[in-house]
């Protein structure tokens, strides 16, 4: 095995295999298949997650790394050889939604296998180790907050509570964890990383309509994330006059209309979404008894995202007043936005300008496991473009060109932060 040099970094000199690429992303698509689509639905600690982890880590140990599997399900495959020190690290999720596609997440997870598999092939051994890595339930789809396996990585949750999360179907963290053996050893929280980089579908439209190749992600936007629930008085829709009826549907309903409408009062970047909305008895002649609804809000400024979260709060207060109703309300998660390490993201951009690709800096909507592990190290993200902005959705398609870009992006920063 050789070191790295200054000469063999040069970003002509080494290409990852974007056959082989595309072919692992298209093996792990298969298990949690979705019938007549090319997406997949691998909710987190079921078996269909199982079957990918088990997929995954297979590959890994191919690769010679050492694997290790911590108390919150956390995979992380390290090289070894003659290097040393803290390992740079890259990884994303392979959990998904239940109506997923095939790159949210994986893309990042399986780069780096690529990454790793390269350099092997040419006989390469960085100065320090590279890592690669999947994080437990990273979608919050089954066991909410999302990112909730690096954020026990890092410590901001404990083992503990996190074991206790009791998921959407009643199902309990830590004994799904155990069920399917993937409640590991390894202590927590980990030893932090050198340095942590992200590759990753951007899940918006920004860099296709701009048509930009490589996204250097800035940061991430403050994530907000509340469960209303609402209770009223069920009675007959057709004999209860108005003016006498205590209806939860009608505070969500007009929440989720009051929320559209702040956000675009605020402007861009602010946004906002009532995703889920849950009526009983949920009958067309009933006045429901209750409602429980999500509020999701997001932005980059911390201040504006609490004005936000502030105006949410007086709307529903007033409305269930309004109505006679009462509410109780639940966060699900709270993340302040994330600005990633200036390094970082400098070298992702040179990187790419380097590689003859075009660049944009640009923040990301979207919450991922990045923006924990900035907490605790040096951190960026890179992004390739989504066709028509779509994801979390069984058409999310990346082309393998941009695929191939991404990766090779990927390939070369994590090589100079091993430099470093």
């Amino acid at each position: 095995m050789t070191n790295v040099t200054a000469e063999n970094l040069q970003a002509g000199d080494l290409r990852i295999d974007i056959d082989r690429l595309v072919d692992r992303l298209a093996a792990l698509a298969e298990i949690g298949a979705i019938d007549g689509t090319e997406g997949c639905s691998r909710l987190a600690l079921t078996d269909e997650d199982k079957a990918g982890r088990d997929l995954v880590v297979g590959w890994m140990r191919d690769l010679d790394l050492e694997v290790t599997i911590d108390a919150i399900g956390n995979v992380v495959g390290v090289t070894t050889g003659a290097s040393n020190g803290a390992p740079v690290m890259c990884g994303s999720h392979i959990d998904t939604v239940r109506t997923g596609g095939r790159y949210d997440g994986n893309l990042g997870v399986l780069a780096g296998l690529e990454v790793i598999e390269t350099l092997r092939t040419a006989g390469i051994t960085p100065p320090r180790p590279l890592a690669v890595g999947f994080f437990t339930d990273e979608e919050g789809a089954r066991f909410a907050p999302d990112m909730l396996g690096s954020l026990v990585f890092i410590g901001a949750m404990s083992v503990e509570e996190a074991h206790g999360i009791e998921g959407i179907d009643g199902a309990i963290l830590g004994h799904e964890l155990e069920r399917i053996g993937y409640l590991g050893p390894s202590p927590l929280p980990a030893a932090p990383p050198h340095a942590y980089v992200e590759l990753h579908i951007e899940q918006g439209p920004v860099l296709e309509v701009e048509n930009i190749t490589i996204g250097a992600v800035t940061g991430v936007q403050g994530i907000s994330w509340t469960e209303v629930e609402v209770t009223g008085e069920s009675n007959h829709a057709g004999t209860t006059p108005m003016a006498m009826r205590k209806d939860p549907g009608l505070v969500a309903f007009q929440t989720a209309a009051f929320v559209r409408e702040l956000v675009l009062e605020l402007g861009h970047p602010q946004v906002g979404t009532v995703g889920r909305i849950e009526l009983k008895p949920n009958l067309i002649n009933v006045v429901p008894a209750s409602a429980t609804f999500t509020i999701d809000i997001r932005h980059m400024d911390n201040d504006v995202l609490l004005e936000a979260e502030r105006r949410v709060d007086e709307f529903l207060r007033a409305a269930a007043e309004a109505e006679g109703v009462t509410i109780a309300t639940r966060t699900l998660a709270r993340f302040e936005p994330v600005i990633f390490d200036d390094r970082v993201i400098d070298l992702v951009a040179d990187t790419a300008a380097t590689q003859g690709l075009s660049v944009k800096r640009m923040p990301s909507g979207a919450g991922h496991d990045a923006q924990m592990l900035s907490r605790v190290c040096p951190t960026g993200m890179v992004f390739v473009p989504s066709v028509n902005g779509i994801s979390h959705n069984p058409a999310e398609y990346t082309a393998p060109s941009d695929l191939e870009a991404g990766a090779n992006v990927l390939l070369h920063v994590m090589l100079e932060l091993a430099r470093s």
